[in-house]
């Protein structure tokens, strides 16, 4: 698995890079590029007024449309469905709701029917009553034959080559690089070093709830229903102070959802940046903001520029979209 993700997408973004090159050569030369250089500059050149040590530059980004798509549903509502169907297979029981039952059935509309409260109700059915290390064993095997249901092209190569360099390009420099998304955190971890070079240990997400068991002899963390932590919108500050401790001094999102964060992250002392991928790109991506169902960006569109937020125009900004 990690072999085939690494030349999937990571190894891209790597093998034509010399040290001496763009740091970011996906990125058009607009003005969201020197921003991002300038600050990268400024924070890590010891005779910046702005210079800061190493052991505070951290950068923390949302996933879903952030690093990787999201339309026309989070990729990990797609895998909850296929694992509903499989387990279905061998349990047609499990299938008590017409959710579940449209879930199996791979009837998309039928799964958001219920709105949140069906999502919930599919992601709890799927991600429990397994252990943690077969569910994120099962996810890696998702991926591998996974396919975008518009679009044909593997799921996991359906990251942003631009982001993908932007984290390179700051653990280059000395950042420490997390993931902070309303995603589920042991989902996320079953790619996230593989495809962004980010370990299990930098990812922060939603939690369901779950206990620790001897299951034949091995001790062993289980997946259980219900729902513990919810990291989005409030949540996900709370949820970097919890894991990490420390204001971001960039940070990275795309909807509403990371509002709290970036308003967070960015009234800390010090320089910081705070940035908004804004999907603009129709033909190479999806373009879509204030009325989204998926994504919804309104009041980070509104107020970015009051406050001093990065808006990065993907058809603008983004000279190549997919590694």
């Amino acid at each position: 698995m990690r072999t085939r993700l690494l030349s999937a997408a990571s190894l891209l973004c790597f093998a034509t890079l010399p040290a001496f090159a763009d740091p970011l050569p996906s990125w058009n030369d607009t003005d969201t590029k020197s921003r991002i250089i300038a600050f990268v500059d400024a924070t890590t050149d010891t005779a910046s007024d702005d210079y800061v040590t190493p052991a505070d530059r951290i950068a923390v980004f949302d996933n879903d449309g952030t690093l990787w798509a999201e339309q026309p549903v989070y990729f990990q509502l797609l895998y909850a469905m296929d694992r509903v169907a499989r387990m279905a297979e061998d349990d047609p029981s499990i299938l008590t709701s017409d959710v579940l039952k449209a879930a199996a059935n791979g009837d998309l509309e039928g799964a958001l029917a219920n709105g949140e409260d069906g999502l919930i109700e599919i992601v709890v059915t799927s991600h429990s009553g397994l252990s943690v290390s077969a569910f994120e064993q099962d996810v890696s095997d998702w991926l591998e034959t996974a396919v975008h249901p518009q679009t044909g092209a593997p799921i996991i190569g359906m990251v942003y080559q631009p982001m993908l360099e932007l984290l390179s390009y700051l653990r280059d420099e000395g950042f420490a690089t997390y993931i902070v998304s309303g995603g589920g955190i042991h989902f996320m971890r079953a790619f996230a070093e593989d495809v962004y070079g980010i370990p299990p240990q930098q990812v922060i997400g939603s939690a369901g709830k779950s206990s620790y068991a001897v299951i034949d002899g091995v001790p062993t963390i289980m997946k259980d229903p219900g729902i513990a932590f919810v990291d989005d919108k409030e949540g996900k500050p709370i949820g970097i102070d919890t894991k990490i401790g420390k204001r971001p001094i960039l940070v990275g999102g795309n909807s509403d959802g990371d509002f709290e964060m970036l308003e967070w992250a960015t009234a800390g002392d010090g320089p910081r940046l705070g940035m908004i991928v804004h999907h603009t790109d129709a033909d190479r991506e999806w373009a879509y903001d204030r009325d989204s169902h998926i994504g919804s960006l309104s009041r980070g569109l509104d107020e970015s520029d009051a406050r001093g937020w990065l808006l990065i125009d993907m058809a603008g900004d983004w000279a190549n979209i997919w590694p």
